[in-house]
C-alpha cells in the first residue's frame, strides 16, 4: 500500500474506502462470524451459510490476484482510453472490481493470476461541482 500524503483533504470515492485521521486508507468489507466468508458489499445475511446478522466489519487485504479483466477502448467523454477494468480476488477473502494501472493495456502485458497490490491515489484528478477531490483505490502489479 502506498503512502497518501494529503488524504485528509480527500473524500472517499466509495463507502467502503475508509480514510482514518491518524493512519493509512484501507478498504472495509464484512466477515461472517459463523463461517468466515468475506464480502465487500453490505448485506444482512451471509450468502455462504445463511446466518442472519452474523457479519462484522472486516479490513480487506491490500494484495490479491487478478481474476479477470477487460481492456476498455471506448468510454464516456473525458475518460482516457484504453484502460484496464479488472476483477481481483483479495488475499484474505473477498473480491473487488477496479482499474489495473501501471501496466500496458495489451493482452500480452497482463496475466491471469498475476499478483497485485491495492494502492490509493487521487481519483484521476477529478473534482465534483463543489470542488471536492476524491481518493480512490487502484490495482497495480506487485
Amino acid at each position: 500500500m502506498n503512502d497518501v500524503k494529503s488524504s485528509e483533504n480527500l473524500l472517499p470515492v466509495v463507502g467502503f474506502l475508509k480514510i482514518p485521521k491518524d493512519g493509512q486508507p484501507y478498504l472495509e468489507g464484512a466477515r461472517c462470524d459463523e463461517c468466515e466468508a468475506v464480502y465487500t458489499k453490505p448485506q444482512t445475511h451471509c450468502a455462504q451459510c445463511l446466518s442472519p446478522n452474523s457479519l462484522r466489519p472486516y479490513k480487506l487485504g491490500c494484495t490479491g490476484k487478478l481474476y479477470t479483466y477487460s481492456i476498455v477502448c471506448r468510454s464516456f467523454p473525458g475518460i482516457e482510453v484504453p484502460f484496464i477494468s479488472a476483477y481481483v480476488d483479495l488475499d484474505g477473502g473477498g473480491a473487488l472490481k477496479g482499474n489495473l494501472i501501471d501496466v500496458e493495456a495489451t493482452p500480452d502485458a497482463i496475466r491471469f493470476g498475476m499478483p497485485v497490490n491495492i494502492i490509493f491515489d487521487e481519483a484521476l484528478g477529478r473534482k465534483d461541482r463543489k470542488g471536492n477531490s476524491y481518493l480512490s483505490y487502484f490495482f497495480a502489479p506487485a
